[in-house]
C-alpha cells in the first residue's frame, strides 16, 4: 500500500503475523458478549502492533481528531477498553499496573467461553457444490 505521507508511523506495522491462536481470535471476533466497537479495538490491539511496541491506553486516547481521522472518539474507545477488560480480553501489563498510561496485554483465552450465534433451524453452512 502506497502512501503520500512520507512521515513514518508512530507505531510500526508488524512485519510478521501475530502469535495468537487463529481459532480463538475468530471466536473472539464472533463473541456476542462484545459490541462491534469492542471487537474492533480487540482486533487492532491483537494484530496491529509488533510485540513490545504496543501503545498505552493513554497514548491511544490522547490522539487528536486530526490524528485519529475516522476513528471513534475518546469516550467510545474508553468504553470499548472497559468492556474488554471486564471480560478478561485485556489485562494491564505487570510493569504498568498503576493504571496511568498503562499498556494492555491481549488475552484471547476468554474466547473459549464466547457466546456465539447459534445455527438457526433449517439453515446449514453454504456448500460449493463440489
Amino acid at each position: 500500500m502506497n502512501t503520500t505521507d512520507a512521515t513514518p508511523p508512530q507505531w510500526p506495522v508488524p512485519t510478521a503475523p501475530t502469535a495468537h491462536d487463529p481459532v480463538l481470535f475468530a471466536r473472539a471476533m464472533r463473541d456476542m458478549r462484545l459490541t462491534w466497537r469492542a471487537r474492533g479495538v480487540l482486533a487492532e490491539l491483537a494484530t496491529g502492533y509488533a510485540p513490545g511496541q504496543e501503545p498505552t491506553v493513554s497514548e491511544l486516547v490522547s490522539l487528536t481528531r486530526d490524528e485519529r481521522l475516522a476513528a471513534e472518539g475518546r469516550d467510545a474507545f474508553r468504553k470499548a477498553v472497559s468492556e474488554l477488560r471486564s471480560l478478561g480480553y485485556l489485562t494491564p501489563e505487570a510493569t504498568t499496573v498503576s493504571g496511568v498510561g498503562e499498556r494492555l496485554v491481549v488475552d484471547l483465552a476468554p474466547a473459549a467461553d464466547a457466546r456465539l450465534i447459534p445455527q438457526r433451524y433449517g439453515h446449514s453452512p453454504l456448500t460449493t457444490g463440489s
